[in-house]
């Protein structure tokens, strides 16, 4: 953990005991009491910290999905066991909704209700980036300072679609190990609360309960428990309040040399308490790790299944739409243990 953030913490619950107020605190975080927001001079910082540009040569587009090599294929298939598969998609929402405010429309161009009919055909139409569809964001999806990963300009990504770091980056698909990180079993809770922040001490926490460690190339999923509170309290507005990462994990996801990035929401914790900053988590990753990020991803059919074989890594694959220029893709990703 970053050591100006670690003082500040601590001085922060030292002022507060000597105050009197009473701190809950969860296992590696703080629960009823946060630390003060940090500002934008903080994201500088770690955006030069965890900057992978240059490190696979200038002109690369793939960033950490170069992590997944051969020989990493090779060692996530043989994680396959049971031959047991489980979609790491959400079913479409095709209604508005305040965590769904474009709803996928499902079209049908051609039906089975007329007496000569042959074939059916429809159309789907969505505008996927967003807080309910599983999708891929592609390296060109984050700016930072003008720029997006590997210093290419943001400029290169005009009304004609991203000139670099689009979605064919990743034509080939990905396929690697997966591991997931439980918090909402980690805290034993059902699910973490809207604005609830993941720290890099609740990364180290999961490591030492799961007896796993992360490691150069793997895909980390981070449930959040997301869609069982929604299952349990109905849909709220995701965009404005929801738990994910803080900020300070990243530096703890490039010591760790992550290829991807996953969660049942957004990856971010919202409100980010960063100063007018609202996705560091997603500009430190995409446009400074060169990290993809997957989000809206269900994991809670993977938490139930790992945690029953007691399990936490598993073969993943999936692979997006080829749009050229296009700046994502809906995915339907898939564990096999």
């Amino acid at each position: 953990m970053d050591n100006d953030l670690e003082v500040s913490r601590r001085n922060f619950i030292a002022a507060a005991v000597g105050a009197g107020l009473a701190l809950s605190v969860l296992p590696g975080s703080l629960a009823a009491v946060d630390v003060p927001n940090l500002t934008k001079a903080d994201l500088d910082k770690w955006m030069t910290q965890v900057s992978n540009a240059g490190r696979w040569g200038k002109d690369d587009q793939m960033g950490t999905v170069n992590l997944i090599t051969a020989a990493k294929r090779k060692k996530a298939a043989a994680l396959v066991r049971e031959g047991v598969a489980i979609s790491l998609a959400h079913d479409v929402i095709m209604e508005k909704t305040p965590d769904n405010g474009s709803p996928f429309i499902h079209t049908m161009n051609a039906t089975g209700e007329k007496p000569d009919a042959f074939t059916t055909t429809d159309t789907y139409t969505t505008n996927y980036h967003g807080f309910s569809m599983t999708h891929m964001d592609a390296l060109c999806h984050m700016f930072y300072d003008g720029h997006m990963y590997n210093d290419f300009p943001q400029t290169l990504v005009t009304s004609e679609g991203a000139a670099k770091l689009d979605i064919t980056a990743f034509k080939n698909g990905i396929f690697t190990r997966g591991v997931l990180m439980d918090i909402p079993r980690l805290k034993n809770v059902p699910y973490l609360e809207p604005g609830d922040a993941i720290y890099p001490e609740d990364l180290d926490a999961w490591e030492k309960k799961a007896h796993i460690k992360v490691e150069s190339g793997d895909m980390l999923f981070i449930r959040t428990g997301r869609w069982a509170r929604r299952a349990d309290k109905g849909p709220w507005a995701v965009g404005r309040n929801t738990a994910g990462l803080h900020a300070s994990s990243v530096p703890w996801l490039k010591q760790h040399d992550i290829a991807v990035l996953a969660s049942d929401a957004i990856s971010d914790v919202v409100p980010s308490k960063m100063d007018k900053v609202y996705l560091p988590v997603h500009e430190l990753v995409i446009a400074g790790m060169g990290t993809p990020i997957f989000d809206n991803c269900d994991l809670e059919e993977l938490g139930e299944k790992s945690n029953t074989l007691h399990r936490w890594e598993f073969l993943v694959s999936s692979a997006p739409l080829r749009v050229p220029t296009g700046t994502g893709s809906p995915l339907n990703p898939t564990a096999i243990f």
